[in-house]
């Protein structure tokens, strides 16, 4: 019957417009859902072969071994790295703070994961391993139903001896009467697409909330180094010409956010780098508050330890990145990017 059918020979009998209505939106749902959870896996997890050693292990029901992800082993790192120039260094110093933050971002990014994969992908795989799964199994079984019926009613046309057209009467009400409760399992089934639909938009929102919370506890990472950091005048923190502090365009954001915004700091480097110009520009003296201990290079420079207070000024044809600075009898350049300007 399949085949006069596809070689156009045989009559074939139509599902009803809903059912087919019904049936072509439970593919596309599976189409669309399968797409968003793969790229979803891909965002949460790029490296290729990890996503593979995670199936695999998922598979065997055994728990991947736990590594440090691409933001803690950056971390990691930089600390490492601050530890072997010195903590008391002011690199050093940064690159310490710098990691520890990045470690921090790798937990929440661990968190996200972990949270996505339940409250998102897990539905989502469920409904193409588990829902969809019946209902191509019975929609299979509907069209060997219809195989069936079209069959008996074939075998009908050609009965020519009224016995054998009365069996076939019997076989094609049998099958019409098989075909008819299978289209409405079918139906009854495809009709859930909606309540799956619904369960979807649930977990949707839950994947937003997820990274929803994952990006404002980065931001309030990267505040809270920036605070540690934005002791640092301008000059040292603007490189390639970029300015050193970028204003935070105005999101509608969970409260987390709000409050870092209003943590930031009060006075702008721009308060600073104009102290500095001034007192380039002048003959007078200034106090200053040394940031990070300093080694001089030469007899021409004065070394620096963090947090004392000195005496800087300006002299005609020095370079701009220097001033000369002063701690009782002992004089010499010092850089300006370790020093901030008291009022």
């Amino acid at each position: 019957q399949f085949t006069e059918e596809k070689l156009g020979q045989a009559e074939k009998t139509e599902l009803d417009a809903h059912l087919e209505n019904l049936l072509s939106k439970a593919e596309c749902t599976k189409l669309w859902t399968e797409k968003i959870m793969k790229q979803t896996e891909v965002l949460l997890q790029p490296n290729p072969n990890a996503r593979i050693e995670e199936f695999v292990y998922e598979k065997l029901d055994r728990k991947a071994p736990s590594r440090m992800n691409n933001p803690e082993l950056l971390g990691q790192y930089m600390i490492d790295a601050g530890n072997e120039f010195g903590p008391g260094t002011a690199y050093g110093n940064a690159l310490i703070k710098c990691g520890e933050t990045q470690k921090r971002i790798g937990t929440a990014d661990r968190e996200l994961i972990q949270t996505s994969a339940i409250n998102f992908l897990t539905p989502l795989r469920n409904f193409i391993e588990g829902d969809y799964k019946t209902i191509t199994k019975e929609r299979k079984l509907l069209q060997n139903k219809r195989l069936d019926l079209d069959a008996a009613k074939t075998r009908l046309k050609k009965a020519k001896v009224a016995e054998a057209r009365a069996a076939s009467e019997q076989e094609v009400r049998i099958t019409q009467s098989e075909f008819d409760r299978q289209a409405e399992i079918t139906r009854l089934l495809l009709e859930g697409i909606s309540s799956t639909h619904a369960h979807h938009l649930r977990c949707l929102n839950d994947f937003v909330e997820a990274q929803m919370t994952y990006y404002a506890q980065c931001y309030q990472y990267m505040l809270d180094l920036q605070k540690q950091l934005g002791s640092f005048p301008s000059t040292f923190l603007s490189n390639n010409n970029q300015s050193s502090t970028t204003p935070v365009q105005s999101v509608s954001t969970p409260s987390v956010l709000a409050s870092a915004s209003a943590s930031l700091p009060s006075v702008s480097n721009s308060v600073v780098t104009s102290g500095l110009s001034e007192l380039k520009s002048s003959s007078g003296s200034r106090k200053a508050r040394v940031l990070y201990d300093y080694d001089a290079a030469n007899s021409s420079e004065l070394s620096l330890l963090a947090d004392e207070v000195i005496t800087v000024y300006s002299i005609p044809g020095m370079d701009s990145d220097w001033l000369m600075g002063e701690r009782g009898n002992q004089k010499g350049k010092v850089p300006i990017t370790y020093l901030e300007l008291l009022n």
